[in-house]
């Protein structure tokens, strides 16, 4: 794709982050995590990381019947919080359960929502690494094209443990943060359309780039650039899918 070229249309048919913007009081905050949260059973739940129930109130919010939809899952360092905490104990001399290892794989939040809500379909989890967001994106329309009705987008990612270096590398947010999208290849909600080009820069991470993301989707912006070392990708809000740019 080239910017002499239309790009991949679709229609964005809902979206939910969080925390929320604006974010409420701590103990507002706390009482909607639990409400969204009530739809995981007990001893599931017990198994959730601080980031797992980052993306869980993000999905509860806008998965409903998209559910048993596709499902693509983007994140730069998935549980690596959880994976460092095993290391440690393995430099301790102690054991390490099966099931704190299988937490901590970068599949896990994916699997853990396979199980919640009975999702049989293609479920996909990139490591998204530079190319940030737009390769979520990529992965997404891609199932679109092969015929899949709706998808799922996944995004998330929380601020790395302090024995990791990011500066200044741009590797990691302040907080954790979780970014759901429904789309489809038509009818009701924004229609859009993504393409990319080869002009190359930075703007850091995937956790850099979804404040961002987030910013566009419900501010009053009509387009967004996002620069990598490989590509800059593009979105546009559209009147519709017919609309000429």
């Amino acid at each position: 794709m080239t910017d002499s070229t239309p790009g991949l249309r679709f229609v964005l048919k809902a979206w939910a982050a969080w925390p929320p913007l604006p974010a409420p009081d701590d103990m507002a905050l706390a009482a909607t995590q639990k409400n969204l949260l009530s739809v995981i059973p007990n001893h599931l739940k017990r198994r959730l990381s601080p980031l797992a129930k980052t993306v869980f109130c993000a999905l509860s919010q806008c998965a409903g019947t998209k559910s048993q939809s596709p499902v693509v899952f983007s994140s730069t360092h998935g549980e690596l919080g959880r994976s460092l905490e095993m290391i440690k104990l393995i430099e301790a001399g102690e054991e390490i359960s099966p099931t704190a290892f299988s937490l901590s794989v970068h599949n896990a939040i994916a699997g853990l929502f396979s199980i919640v809500y009975g999702n049989t379909c293609e479920i996909t989890v990139l490591a998204s690494g530079e190319d940030g967001v737009g390769s979520g994106f990529l992965e997404a329309l891609g199932l679109l094209q092969e015929g899949a009705a709706e998808v799922l987008l996944v995004f998330y990612d929380e601020p790395l443990p302090d024995f990791y270096p990011a500066a200044p590398f741009r590797l990691s947010a302040d907080s954790a943060s979780a970014l759901v999208l429904a789309i489809g290849k038509d009818g009701d909600g924004q229609a859009m359309q993504f393409k990319r080009d080869g002009q190359c820069g930075y703007a850091g991470e995937q956790p850099v780039q979804l404040p961002l993301l987030l910013a566009f989707l419900s501010g009053a912006d009509t387009s967004l650039q996002i620069t990598t070392p490989r590509q800059t990708w593009h979105w546009q809000k559209l009147a519709s899918l017919a609309e000429i740019t």
